[in-house]
């Protein structure tokens, strides 16, 4: 697995309480969450880091009864 960095993320109070309950819709951390949002997105955009073609039946971040 890549390298994790720490960062201080400031996000409206609203969007991240909508972040959390998907979060928890979807058996995820708020963190796994943003990320999983994060990755997809730019996988969407096509602007996903070289060498990361993870779907959503790879990601680590969905589980199989989600994919």
């Amino acid at each position: 697995m890549a390298e994790r960095k720490s960062f201080l993320l400031r996000v409206d109070r609203d969007v991240l309480d909508a972040v959390q309950r998907w979060a928890n819709d979807d058996l995820r951390s708020l963190n796994g969450q943003i990320e999983f949002l994060l990755r997809r997105a730019l996988r969407e955009a096509g602007r996903a880091p070289k060498g990361t073609t993870t779907s959503p039946t790879t990601d680590p971040d969905v589980s199989p009864e989600q994919a």
